[in-house]
């Protein structure tokens, strides 16, 4: 008979809990940040208009911060859908396939943002 505890138990899993937890941790930090940031500089600068929004992502750093969170946005979200669908949705291929559906809406609302981004 075989023990399942003690120093020769047997772990099973994919062993990134750890790494995701710690991910979503410093991607909603993160956001957190550059949502401050942003706010503090539309609520202590003049009157907000076009000319004054595309002035804040005018400058090349605020471009590659705003990038840099936008990628952020997507892996966090992507982290957190995927824990929902393995947790709550047992069959594979239904988990599957709201996987790889989840990665291509969250690489093209990504994609869309940057887009938009570079453009202004």
């Amino acid at each position: 008979m075989s023990k399942n505890y003690g120093t020769k138990r047997v772990v099973v899993g994919a062993h990134y809990g750890l790494r995701d937890w710690l991910a979503q941790r410093v991607t909603a930090g993160l956001m957190a940040l550059f949502t401050v940031a942003l706010l503090l500089q539309v609520i202590f600068g003049e009157h907000i208009s076009y000319e004054k929004w595309a002035g804040i992502f005018s400058h090349q750093w605020m471009k590659v911060l705003t990038f840099v969170v936008i990628l952020s946005l997507a892996y966090h979200a992507w982290v957190g859908m995927r824990d929902i669908w393995m947790d709550y949705i047992k069959p594979v291929g239904i988990r599957l396939s709201l996987q790889v559906f989840t990665i291509v809406w969250l690489v093209g609302c990504a994609g869309w943002a940057i887009q938009v981004l570079w453009r202004l």
